[in-house]
């Protein structure tokens, strides 16, 4: 989530997020651990030609802006996984969320239902409160249904058992052996063969299981910059040839550019299928997920919004029928 932490001119909206210490965990009444949140819903769409182009094949299928009051905790959401219907998603301070996908008769997005976060905690069962330990950036749902959460700061990923019900005592699991920068660490994290597959914000794609970590594209020399279009967020193609990455690219003072490719199984990337830029409607988006339908594909796109009034928190559906890479 380091892109838009670097652009000076909103260094005061973005000073929460660079802060040492997380906001106290927000605790009303909760059940099974889950405490409900506010969210208001507003649609959006793709805006003006030609900040949006789709490949043939894909179609938008509806979008909307998820805002809450700035004392929630329901910001700075940097992956999802969709599960049943529902949104699973973690954020940049230690908190995992969760909420119904409301679709119209159509199966276009139109909402989200009954919204709830839980504070993420350490291996000692005590809550997030450093920002150092709470940076989460990507999350996985393994088959044998277990949550595991990629942090960035502190690089390393834990599982956090059954998604139905997260423990409070996570246990480390395999994770790639590379110095990722402070602030780029494993934004991307996947099923893949075997365990799950972790990719690197300033480069490299890695398989894991819990015997460890295989490269399969090594890190860059020099890292990928925020000028490159770099990877935020990845999930198994349900077809189950491949991945689907969604990549994001800044250059000052304010081109913010997010594209869709299809990853091999080799690491490399195929055609752009989705780009979104301006003056169209694009934002800070980090996470991507995908889901099977009768006709190919559901992709849903989310953004980071860094807790800044100057973004936002989008989530928007694309149907996809093409030919994987």
């Amino acid at each position: 989530m380091s892109l838009f932490r670097r652009l000076g001119a909103l260094a005061a909206t973005l000073a929460l997020a660079a802060c040492a210490s997380l906001p106290a965990p927000y605790i009303p009444e909760a059940v099974d651990g889950w405490t409900p949140v506010a969210a208001r819903i507003r649609p959006v769409g793709l805006g003006l030609l030609p900040g949006a182009q789709l490949s043939p094949g894909v179609r938008f299928a509806g979008g909307i802006d998820v805002i809450s009051p700035e004392t929630t905790p329901l910001h700075g959401l940097s992956d999802l996984k969709i599960l049943d219907g529902d949104l699973i998603s973690v954020s940049d301070s230690g908190d995992l969320a969760r909420a119904r996908l409301r679709l119209d008769r159509h199966g276009r997005l139109t909402g989200l239902d009954q919204p709830r976060v839980r504070r993420l905690t350490l291996t000692d069962g005590s809550p997030i409160t450093e920002k150092v330990d709470g940076d989460a950036e990507g999350l996985v749902i393994t088959a044998s249904g277990d949550l595991l959460i990629s942090f960035e700061r502190d690089h390393r990923i834990w599982n956090y058992g059954p998604v139905a019900r997260p423990g409070s005592r996570p246990v480390a699991v395999a994770a790639p052996d590379f110095a990722f920068p402070g602030n780029d660490g494993m934004e991307g994290l996947s099923a893949g063969p075997g365990g799950w597959r972790a990719v690197g914000e300033s480069g490299g794609v890695w398989d894991c299981s819990p015997a460890g970590c295989h490269t399969m594209v090594a890190p860059p020399e020099p890292l990928l910059a925020d000028s490159d279009y770099r990877i935020t967020g990845l999930d198994r193609d349900p077809a189950g040839a491949g991945w689907f990455v969604v990549q994001r690219r800044f250059q000052a003072p304010a081109d913010v550019r997010a594209r869709v490719r299809h990853m091999a199984g080799d690491g490399s990337l195929g055609p752009v299928l989705i780009e979104l830029k301006h003056p169209g409607t694009v934002d800070n988006f980090e996470g991507i997920a995908a889901v099977a339908t009768p006709a190919g594909t559901r992709l849903y796109l989310l953004s980071d919004d860094n807790f800044s009034e100057t973004q936002r928190t989008l989530l928007l559906a694309f149907d996809v029928v093409v030919a994987r890479h």
